[in-house]
C-alpha cells in the first residue's frame, strides 16, 4: 500500500512523510527532492528563472512518471492538485491523505518568498490557501484535520489509523 500526503506547504508532509516511513518501514519519496533533482537547483530559484507554468509542467510529469516501489510513502509539493492528471494518478497507485493544517499554523511556518509557492505573486497566501483546500478536499481519500498544538508524531499515529482501520498494519 502508498500513501500520499497532500496539503499546503507548511503542513508538514515531508516530515509526516519520514516519520510514517520509520513508523511503517516503508519507502519514502518526497516529490520535491525529485523536482530538485531534475532542474537542478533549488524551486525559488527555478520559478524565478523559469516561472510558475514551467514548474507546474515539470512537477506534473515526475508524479505521473512515478511507479513507487511498493509500501511508500510519498510527499507532494502544494500545488501538485493543480495537475489534474497527476492527481489522477497518485489516487490510482496510492491512498490520498489530506494534512489539514490550519491557516495559522501555515503562516507561522513558511516564507513563501523563499519556498517556491506556485500562486504567489497574484494571490495572498491566505486566498490561496482557500483555493487549495478546495482542491485537497476533492482529491483526498483521507482527510486528516491537524489540532492546535498537535504533535507530528500525533498526526502521524492518527494516519496510520485511518489508513488502516480495517486492515493490519
Amino acid at each position: 500500500m502508498n500513501i500520499t500526503l497532500i496539503g499546503m506547504s507548511g503542513a508538514g508532509k515531508t516530515t509526516i512523510g519520514k516519520l510514517l516511513s520509520k513508523k511503517l518501514g516503508y519507502g519514502f519519496v518526497d516529490i520535491d527532492d525529485l523536482i530538485k533533482k531534475r532542474i537542478g537547483t533549488d524551486l525559488q530559484s527555478f520559478i524565478d528563472s523559469s516561472g510558475e507554468d514551467a514548474f507546474l509542467q515539470i512537477e506534473g510529469e515526475i508524479v505521473i512518471d512515478l511507479i513507487p516501489p511498493g509500501n511508500c510513502i510519498i510527499a507532494t509539493g502544494g500545488s501538485v492538485v493543480y495537475s489534474e492528471d497527476a492527481m489522477k494518478h497518485l489516487k490510482n497507485i496510492s491512498t490520498v491523505v489530506y494534512i489539514d493544517a490550519p491557516f495559522d499554523r501555515i503562516f507561522r511556518r513558511i516564507d513563501p518568498l523563499k519556498r517556491g509557492v506556485i500562486g504567489f505573486k497574484e494571490k495572498s497566501l491566505k486566498e490561496l490557501y482557500q483555493e487549495r483546500k478546495v482542491l485537497y478536499e476533492r482529491y483526498m481519500d483521507v482527510h486528516v484535520k491537524v489540532k492546535k498544538g498537535e504533535r507530528k508524531e500525533s498526526i502521524a499515529d492518527r494516519i496510520i489509523v485511518l489508513c488502516f482501520k480495517d486492515n493490519e498494519v
